[in-house]
């Protein structure tokens, strides 16, 4: 039985629990004009079973003065500031109740926000298109409920309610059934390092879970020593899990945890409460390159290290976090092929080390991208690489990100080469709003385009309606539009000749071709070789290539010589076993 919040625990019954160590007394108030004290127990917990019905809305009364939402609430349908709705979704009607999953080597994934494709309902829509495109699985950035209509998903403060502006809990469980019957895994980011600004009222009746010796970006950090606030977060994932019956959680920043037993004991008890059948993937961002947590705990990590490196090629920006990949750019990529990361230790821009040794981890266990939420809204002005770089280089890219073995993410509108920003935006008001405002732009003080004020008072207003309506992605009519098919034809490829010799899969060495050309393999599983030539720059590279008849695919606009790769191009081979050595008596 969960914990914390409110539960049903028949049709007419619900148990109320909130963990308020600082509070003398809390009442719960039923709309609209009932009130129940709730029992003090150990611990700082108030609870009690009371007689209600799905959909009654309720606040909790702290010290007969502070009304607040239930911080573990279910659904907020009037946002962050509104009452708390009860929600029974035990009998939901699910289609595909005996879907289990898909092998996460079979994952590629696609980033969406659910806002700006149009809430869940409009969403459902896409799904036979990412299907047939090759899509398995929809990461949802944060659905937990975060302050207005509008926002990214990481100033969310209530994180067991989904946003109520994208739909209501039923019409969450229909999209990710049809998702299921349509093939496709649904990940879910969720943000366990802090809370947002607006909204989060704990700290006035539960101070525990705030640490006041240790600050984060966001604010105090988080306390996961508490076995209370390990339960809140805990039992936050085994919701979307079991109750929503998601395939897997991507976890937010993890760096900013600062508590490595914390994120432990989460896959641990994630795993134990799996039926021996289910699949579930449990993927980290996390800046610390933590290979360890690599090896048993968790399925997979974002891998910046090998987006920076591709982006510095691709563009030549190296500002900021970029500097780091601005020395022997494509060296670095080639340590990122071959071995995983490419901070494993060493001292970053910082002076500080980053990271663990990596190469010995499957190629599985790194998960790779060109452009994700982060990396093209962080940008003032959140242009996408179909502005930043040559389309035969972005190609030529995008190759090597579909038919290597690490898992490919790709980012709502890259499939279609959408030139539509992706914005920082908010929902804010007065003070606060003002200060994300302000805060934002001086973020980008730093950079020589920003340098002068005037220049970033014009970097766009996150809180105005306008910024968020830009990031808006239209969706090309005809799947047959050139980007989406030359995508389809990567994924086919894919699905076809590399994803079921990945298990097993290990990578072989990359080696250093040109400035802007390498050439790694990959020993799959059945014992041949995944080898890809890639040449970035606008010069052809001499290299002996493999023979044509080994040729998957090759990306060029240009004849493919036997003795020298084109500019832009990128050429997959599968090379067949090596024959094994004689044997002398």
């Amino acid at each position: 039985m969960a914990t914390h919040g409110a539960v049903m625990l028949d049709s007419e019954t619900a148990r109320f629990a909130l963990w308020a160590p600082d509070a003398h007394s809390v009442e719960v108030c039923l709309e609209p004009d009932v009130r129940h004290a709730l029992e003090r127990g150990a611990d700082g917990w108030f609870s009690a079973r009371l007689p209600a019905i799905a959909g009654r809305r309720y606040r909790y009364c702290i010290d007969g003065d502070l009304q607040v939402a239930d911080p573990a609430s279910r659904f907020q349908p009037e946002g962050v500031h509104g009452p708390s709705q009860l929600v029974d979704l035990a009998n939901y009607p699910w289609q595909h109740s005996h879907w289990n999953g898909r092998p996460w080597p079979e994952a590629v994934i696609y980033e969406v926000h659910v806002g700006l494709m149009g809430g869940y309902a409009q969403l459902i829509q896409q799904l036979p298109r990412l299907a047939d495109l090759g899509v398995t699985a929809i990461e949802l950035m944060p659905l937990g409920q975060f302050p207005g209509e509008r926002n990214w998903g990481y100033d969310g403060v209530l994180p067991f309610a989904p946003q109520h502006s994208y739909g209501t809990p039923e019409q969450l469980c229909h999209l990710i059934d049809q998702a299921h019957g349509h093939g496709l895994m649904v990940l879910v980011d969720v943000i366990y390092n802090h809370f947002g600004p607006d909204g989060n009222y704990l700290n006035r009746y539960a101070s525990g879970f705030f640490r006041q010796d240790k600050h984060t970006p966001w604010g105090a950090a988080i306390d996961f020593r508490s076995p209370q606030v390990c339960d809140f977060f805990i039992e936050n994932a085994l919701m979307w899990l079991h109750v929503y019956r998601v395939d897997g959680l991507r976890l937010d920043a993890v760096h900013a945890i600062g508590h490595p037993e914390y994120l432990r004991e989460l896959s641990q008890r994630v795993r134990q409460s799996l039926a021996p059948e289910r699949q579930v993937w449990l993927v980290l961002e996390n800046e610390h390159n933590q290979a360890h947590l690599l090896e048993q705990a968790y399925d997979g990590q974002w891998n910046d290290d090998g987006h920076n490196a591709l982006h510095v090629l691709l563009t030549g920006e190296h500002e900021a976090y970029y500097a780091d990949y601005r020395q022997a750019t494509i060296q670095k990529l080639a340590r990122c092929l071959s071995q995983g990361f490419v901070f494993q230790g060493e001292a970053d821009r910082t002076g500080r080390p980053r990271g663990e040794p990596s190469a010995h981890l499957p190629p599985c266990a790194f998960v790779l991208f060109l452009q994700n939420h982060d990396q093209v809204g962080n940008r003032a002005l959140g242009e996408r690489l179909t502005r930043l770089c040559p389309p035969q280089a972005l190609r030529a890219a995008t190759t090597l990100l579909l038919l290597s073995p690490m898992i490919p993410l790709l980012f709502m509108g890259e499939e279609w080469g959408s030139e539509t920003p992706f914005l920082f935006f908010t929902d804010h008001h007065d003070e606060l709003a003002d200060a994300v405002r302000e805060g934002r732009r001086a973020e980008f003080a730093g950079f020589t385009a920003y340098a002068d004020p005037l220049q970033r008072a014009a970097i766009p207003d996150p809180n105005a309606l306008a910024t968020y309506s830009a990031s808006r992605p239209l969706v090309p009519d005809t799947p047959q539009q050139p980007w989406q098919a030359f995508y389809r034809q990567l994924l086919h490829l894919r699905h076809q000749h590399i994803v079921p010799h990945l298990s097993g899969c290990h990578a072989e060495g990359a080696e250093v071709i040109g400035d802007k050309a390498l050439s790694a393999r990959w020993r799959l599983a059945d014992g041949r070789t995944l080898r890809i030539d890639l040449n970035l720059s606008a010069a052809p590279v001499p290299c002996m290539l493999p023979q044509v008849s080994t040729h998957v695919y090759a990306c060029t606009s240009e004849p493919l010589p036997s003795d020298q790769l084109p500019p832009f191009a990128t050429l997959v081979s599968l090379l067949p076993s090596p024959s094994p050595e004689p044997v002398h008596d």
